[in-house]
């Protein structure tokens, strides 16, 4: 009876196909995740020291609902020094509650019913079902490890219609650790230029990247400012995945509808994740980013272990550039992703994400996050190399 009350595009939208893993994991007493896409760093001790001190000053209270103007204005000047791009911190940034809904709020105020969204397959698990819960239609485009999982502008042209609204931009890509240079991003601007498409360009892993190319942010591209939502946060880059703290960055026009929905259904995010992320960006702008670039090195080490034991395994691996996930083919085991994960998982407790979890053209592959203590890691890759030859 209770069914009749809930809406049907509600529930047939499936569970996370990452969560489950974790909930079993959790039973588990000696199981390694390798599953969630979260630093295994603290934050940095001056972060949470500036948020404890906020909470001893007594400064409990609301802050205006698109965040402190202190915050705004050091998110400002970190996109001008960090991805070349500057935005009004009155008019342009916004503070969220993580990345996540400021994906959701750039979604539902963007999208009329039946309005279709293009993204990448495989990509980050929430992008379809918040177009789905915003009204509109995902069109997932295919990604192939043969092009280093990078969406390209024949294909994005060949998914346009009539209907195509946005085009969500996911680079460095999770699950498969993909970027993509600015030669790359130039083609795909051009095609959303010419069908006066909308960009909602995620840039959570923009600091996270190994290929020593410049970084920039794809609203910095030509003519692509004003119609690009340029999504980022703290949860990543800073190791502050528990402080729920994001922004987004947009034309006026846009963000204003959006902090319209922000008043009504969150009112701010909480004031010390705020103050912390003023610290976090301050500090590390005086200091060089030296939190961000020691966490980004560490996390290259690992990468070049966790891909060297893929490959010593047998398994095919596409060297990712970016984020801090590996996406090897399983297919020489003769099981699928789901088989693969949940056999690996019961028989020696090692965490894993099926591929196809992020989309059709993840079968065949699992997720592996290298944001994981490497000693765990090496324990790791030592059960999956038992288990696999125990499959032959």
């Amino acid at each position: 009876m209770s069914s009749r009350y809930i809406n049907p595009a509600i529930q047939q939208v499936p569970p996370s196909g990452i969560r489950r893993f974790f909930d079993v994991a959790g039973t588990m007493k000696d199981a390694i995740s390798l599953g969630v896409g979260e630093p295994d760093f603290v934050t940095p001790y001056h972060i949470r020291s500036a948020a404890i001190d906020s909470i001893l000053d007594g400064e409990t209270q609301y802050t205006p609902n698109r965040g402190l103007l202190s915050l705004r204005k050091e998110i400002d000047l970190y996109l001008s020094k960090r991805f070349q791009v500057s935005y009004d911190p009155e008019t342009e940034i916004m503070v969220t509650v993580g990345a996540s809904e400021a994906i959701d709020l750039a979604l539902r105020v963007c999208l009329r019913p039946g309005d279709e969204v293009i993204l990448p397959d495989p990509g980050y698990v929430s992008y379809a079902p918040c177009v789905t819960f915003a009204g509109g239609v995902p069109v997932p485009v295919p990604t192939r490890a043969e092009d280093e999982f990078r969406i390209t502008a024949e294909a994005v042209e060949s998914a346009v219609t009539e209907k195509t609204r946005a085009l969500i931009f996911p680079y460095p890509n999770n699950p498969t650790g993909a970027v993509m240079n600015k030669q790359q991003m130039l083609s795909i601007a051009a095609v959303a230029k010419k069908h006066d498409l909308l960009v909602i360009s995620d840039e959570i892993y923009g600091e996270l990247t190994y290929s020593g190319e410049e970084k920039i942010a794809f609203s910095a591209l030509p003519d692509m400012r004003e119609r690009t939502v340029l999504i980022n946060g703290f949860s990543k880059a800073f190791a502050m995945t528990g402080w729920r703290l994001g922004y987004a960055c947009a034309p006026r026009e846009i963000l204003y509808e959006m902090n319209k929905i922000h008043q009504y259904a969150i009112m701010c995010a909480p004031r010390q994740a705020q103050v912390a992320g003023v610290q976090a960006l301050k500090k590390n702008r005086e200091n060089g980013y030296e939190d961000v670039e020691a966490m980004r090195r560490s996390y290259d080490r690992r990468r070049r272990v966790m891909l060297d034991a893929f490959r010593k395994m047998g398994l095919d691996c596409f060297e990712p550039r970016g984020a801090f996930y590996c996406f090897p083919s399983i297919a020489i085991t003769g099981l699928t992703s789901e088989e693969f994960c949940t056999r690996l998982l019961k028989e020696y407790q090692v965490v894993c994400v099926p591929g196809d979890a992020f989309g059709q053209s993840g079968i065949g592959h699992i997720r592996c996050c290298y944001a994981t203590d490497l000693q765990r890691m090496l324990e790791a890759f030592s059960r999956m190399e038992k288990f696999i030859q125990d499959l032959a």
